[in-house]
């Protein structure tokens, strides 16, 4: 029989917890795939040491609402959260929160290269 105690909110316990770098990856990418609009099998994330913080580099398209809608509509990039710079300064700190508050792990910056652009079908960007 197995007997453990239930842990309890600020109580501390001996041992170790760790994060692996595969689960941080795919959080990572998870974060950026949602501020960005894309699907997250499109992101590419890496780690770097910064001074004993995590430095976040991603390389990912943007998702963008369909040319001939914002055509037809100019105020479609206002409602798809703004021009393609000023989404992805806003998805960096957004990116930044999640990935801190989720795994726990402090994080000095995420740094984002757009690599292309992806279509949104149908209604508003992601």
């Amino acid at each position: 029989m197995s007997a453990s105690a239930p842990a309890v909110r600020g109580q501390a316990f001996s041992g170790h917890n760790r994060i692996s770098t595969q689960a941080l990856t795919s959080l990572a990418k998870v974060a950026a795939a949602r501020a960005l609009g894309v699907d997250p099998q499109d992101v590419r994330a890496d780690w770097a040491d910064d001074d004993g913080l995590l430095a976040l580099s991603l390389v990912t398209p943007i998702g963008i609402p369909p040319l001939q809608a914002v055509e037809l509509d100019p105020a479609r990039v206002d409602a798809a959260g703004g021009s393609i710079w000023d989404r992805t300064v806003a998805a960096k700190a957004q990116i930044l929160a999640t990935v801190s508050e989720l795994s726990g792990s402090r994080l000095s910056r995420v740094d984002i290269r757009i690599s292309g652009a992806r279509m949104s079908q149908g209604g508003r960007v992601r």
